[in-house]
């Protein structure tokens, strides 16, 4: 174990040195640690990472080319960078269980692209499909994607739908996932707000997608990954799961079984930051049969590996395998569960009514505002949130009906369930005084607020006030 003195003394050298050359990115960078140490941090998919993890990302390692994947790089001199590699793949593969891990996707994006493309090689034979392995992905135009898509027989894609919870990457247009595939989402049940495991299956019965993703950015709730497995092999689907929001709870085996991706998914992405509390990147999880595809990653879409923070996955992994990491996940869902209590018992609209994991969506329409105009006053208030859509969102994706909180970052400072309940009572205190404003020409506006700066100031210092006694980095002083 470090000492506080060494940690607070590398992180005051660095700062150091930076400031010599360029003093402005010291001073943002200080600030940046006075903030987060100041506001209440509820954005579902951020956390803390620790301070060995941080400190493993700033080396030597940054300035090394590694093209290729461990014993088989496209430059020399990469032995301690196959070292490095090699730790990650081996802590990921011990803490999920999986008989493949595959460390160099630099986001979760990256993740699922490896996915996609692995999954296309390993099912079909194509020359468009050859010959866009070899290209740079960021080179093909749209109308070389969709006659990529016809050669390839226009492939398929059943996600979950952006307002029920889904993400951006498993299909939607905007993405470079939607250029790729032929998407169908399916959503949740109107009336509870949970999958309907009957409705997926006829989707996939119909549609017949190459592909059926699993996994979610705003969803409150558990998945049956078994019987989302069944539902792919009843159609001859590749079943996926992007569990970038709940790795740690995964990891923590807070997750087992029915609800554990890994032993029934034929390919699982993950980040490793948000919940699993590592540095900001991207990982593949797969077994035998698609090992070898995803190993291509790097060069089919990804650029060179990023050592520094595969070096700092592999601190990061190695911290999850401790027994405490179980403990940590566990208070996760502990006090995501504790802060939807108190949301609810103070009148607040949840979808789905609660939940199961490290997030809660409140449906702020209930306040008569926005997603935006909430997040906003949220955030004048010392509140850090982020507005989410809510299922069949009459504000779309850009005003949105809803806030998506979470517990893992309030979790690793170690609140617990009191200070979840006060959370709640300073959410409520400033939606439930927030009204919305008009635009210049006296019309309703999506965006606009009205709340007393004086009420945000106080509920500010009682955010402050909650924090005081949970110290962030306790261990590391700038001054």
């Amino acid at each position: 174990m470090s000492s506080p003195n060494a940690e607070s003394t590398a992180f005051r050298s660095a700062l150091e040195v930076i400031r010599a050359v360029e003093p402005r990115i010291a001073d943002a960078i200080g600030a940046e640690l006075a903030d987060q140490r100041e506001s209440l941090k509820l954005i579902a998919s951020e956390n803390y990472a620790s301070p060995a993890t941080l400190l493993a990302m700033g080396n030597w390692f940054s300035d090394k080319y590694a093209e290729g994947t461990v014993g088989r790089r496209f430059y020399a001199g990469c032995q301690n960078v196959d070292t490095v590699e090699a730790l990650a793949a081996e802590h990921a593969r011990e803490l999920f269980g999986a008989s493949h891990a595959y460390v160099q996707p630099h986001s979760g994006i990256d993740a699922n692209l490896v996915a996609f493309w692995a999954i296309l090689a390993d099912r079909v034979e194509s020359p468009a499909l050859k010959r866009a392995q070899v290209r740079q992905v960021n080179d093909l135009t749209e109308e070389d994607w969709f006659a990529l898509r016809r050669e390839l027989g226009d492939q398929r894609m059943l996600g979950m739908s952006l307002d029920a919870g889904g993400h951006l990457t498993h299909g939607f247009r905007p993405n470079i996932s939607g250029k790729m595939f032929d998407q169908r989402s399916y959503g949740t049940d109107p009336a509870t707000g949970l999958i309907d495991y009957d409705r997926v299956a006829a989707a996939a019965r119909e549609f017949r997608p190459l592909i059926l993703v699993a996994g979610y950015s705003a969803y409150p709730r558990k998945v049956n990954f078994r019987i989302m497995r069944e539902i792919a092999d009843s159609v001859g689907a590749t079943f996926m799961v992007d569990m970038a929001h709940f790795a740690g709870l995964v990891a923590g085996k807070v997750f087992t079984g029915d609800f554990d991706p890994v032993p029934h998914a034929h390919i699982v992405t993950t980040t490793t930051h948000k919940s699993l509390r590592g540095p900001r990147g991207g990982m593949v999880l797969c077994g035998p049969e698609l090992a070898d595809q995803v190993d291509r990653g790097c060069p089919m879409v990804l650029g060179g590996p990023l050592p520094h923070v595969m070096a700092a996955k592999a601190v990061a992994l190695a911290e999850a395998r401790r027994p405490d990491f179980a403990d940590y996940a566990q208070r996760i869902v502990d006090n995501a569960q504790a802060l939807a209590e108190g949301l609810l018992g103070r009148g607040a609209t949840l979808v789905t009514g609660g939940t199961d994991n490290h997030l809660v969506l409140i449906d702020v329409s209930g306040y008569g505002l926005t997603g935006r105009q909430a997040e906003q006053a949220l955030l004048d208030s010392g509140i850090v949130t982020n507005r989410n859509a809510v299922p069949q969102d009459p504000n779309g994706a850009w005003y949105t009906s809803g806030i998506r909180i979470g517990t893992p970052a309030l979790t690793t400072r170690g609140l617990g369930a009191a200070e979840m309940d006060a959370t709640a009572e300073l959410i409520h205190t400033v939606l439930s005084q927030t009204t919305p404003g008009s635009n210049a020409d006296g019309t309703p506006s999506k965006a606009k607020y009205v709340l007393d700066p004086a009420l945000a100031d106080k509920v500010s210092r009682q955010a402050t006030d909650l924090l005081s006694t949970h110290p962030l980095y306790p261990s590391v002083t700038l001054t």
